[in-house]
């Protein structure tokens, strides 16, 4: 059951990073899944890392920095996605 919830997860950060980030992302919904897991794992490290990971209530800050973990992830994969593809990013 943790595999589905982390899919899930991934799913939905991955979805979140791509509307947030400027222009158009390129690569697959699978990959942009797999992307917000990665991100929500960073997160996951950083809020252990700095000591919130686990608080009572709601977890906003370890929630946040999984967001951002996915964002940068979501972003960093895309350029790696296009630059595998052989294709040039544009702005647009």
């Amino acid at each position: 059951m943790n595999w589905l919830w982390a899919i899930i997860v991934g799913f939905v950060l991955g979805l979140i990073a791509r509307a947030i980030l400027p222009g158009k992302q390129h690569q697959p919904l699978w990959l942009t899944t797999l992307f917000g897991m990665a991100g929500s794992i960073l997160g996951n490290a950083v809020a252990g890392w700095i000591g919130v990971a686990e608080t009572k209530g709601i977890d906003w800050t370890r929630h946040l920095l999984q967001l951002i973990g996915a964002i940068v992830v979501v972003a960093l994969g895309d350029m790696m996605y296009m630059a595998v593809r052989g294709k040039k990013r544009t702005t647009a």
